[in-house]
């Protein structure tokens, strides 16, 4: 859409362009020096067309080299196209016509954001029209309506200007909320999962308690006991858990070893295939393990995602030679 707008606007420019060309060549009578008329002619198209297409299909921008062409241009057009003519001639229509083309280089500078360029071209043409037929004359042949054209060209690209920042950060506004909302998804998924689960796992334990009123046998106890177990891990550390590392920490727990879980966001950030790799790396720690207590936590650390550490007693005590077990996995993967 942008460049069929953009080989528009080129096109409407050549258009004018090519109209105040012929009309600078519509005399009555051939001019004292009309050379010099045609040269004017000849350097106006040809600077014009530079200035409207050089470089307009990789960037907005005009080169600094054609803005200042433009200005050269804006300086010798009116002095050759003048100088070709009678001094009696020189307010007439076809002997005016650099008024209008000159003013038209300026706009195309503007739009071509160089405004620099085209408020130059504008001083120029208002500077060499005077000196050749006055100032107020200038005003009343075209000078104003330049000046108009300029002003709107201005105003215009400001306001473009403003328009694509702000569709720019709309668009951003809208990929945040996108992501956000594909976010929500996948946590919603996440806990209809885990609700899911922890009915698949709590629903015949409670069953069972409701119909023998609480008078379970051994067997249905250990049951039971394993079953709050994994109904904890799910809400302390869920997503630090694939289907090994449940396994690990059930056959754990059917050992009698004292196992806990807890995520205090050790994997926010991480990507799907990093999260794999860690649950696996801990699946595969608690596997080998043979602690009586486990204390797997994700801690919101810039290097480690999950720590582990196993005693050789179920307790309470903090006592360094109790440690038999320590393994860190790390956010980002090691050779």
């Amino acid at each position: 859409m942008r460049l069929t707008v953009r080989m528009v606007a080129t096109g409407l420019a050549l258009v004018f362009a090519c109209y105040f060309a012929a009309r600078a060549l519509a005399w009555t009578t051939p001019p004292p020096r009309p050379m010099l008329v045609l040269l004017a002619v000849a350097i106006y198209l040809g600077s014009f067309a530079v200035i409207a297409i050089v470089g307009a299909g990789r960037s907005v921008q005009m080169p600094r080299w054609a803005a200042a062409l433009a200005l050269v241009s804006a300086l010798a057009i009116p002095q050759l196209s003048n100088l070709g003519l009678d001094a009696a001639d020189l307010r007439a229509p076809y002997a005016t016509w650099y008024i209008g083309s000159v003013g038209l280089t300026g706009v195309v500078c503007i739009v071509r954001r160089r405004p620099w360029a085209g408020w130059l071209v504008l001083l120029l043409l208002t500077l060499s029209s005077t000196a050749w037929i006055g100032f107020l004359q200038a005003l009343g042949l075209g000078l104003v309506g330049s000046t108009v054209w300029m002003v709107i060209a201005q105003l215009l690209v400001a306001f473009w200007r403003r328009a694509v920042r702000d569709t720019d950060r709309l668009a951003g506004i809208q990929q945040a909320a996108s992501a956000w909302q594909a976010t929500q998804i996948v946590r919603q998924r996440e806990r209809r999962e885990r609700v899911q689960y922890a009915l698949t796992v709590a629903g015949p334990v409670l069953s069972r308690v409701i119909e023998t009123r609480g008078e379970l046998s051994a067997d249905e106890k250990r049951a039971a006991h394993l079953a709050e177990g994994r109904l904890r891990d799910e809400i302390r550390g869920g997503e630090l858990l694939n289907e090994r590392a449940r396994a690990a920490i059930e056959s754990a727990r059917a050992r009698g070893a004292s196992v806990t879980v807890f995520d205090d966001g050790g994997l926010e950030g991480l990507d799907e295939h990093t999260k794999g790799r860690i649950r696996e790396e801990l699946a595969d720690v608690l596997s080998g393990s043979s602690s009586a207590r486990l204390i797997i936590r994700a801690p919101k650390d810039a290097r480690i995602a999950v720590t582990v550490v196993g005693r050789s007693a179920a307790g309470e005590s903090s006592d360094e030679d109790s440690v038999e077990l320590w393994h860190e996995i790390p956010r980002a993967e090691t050779d």
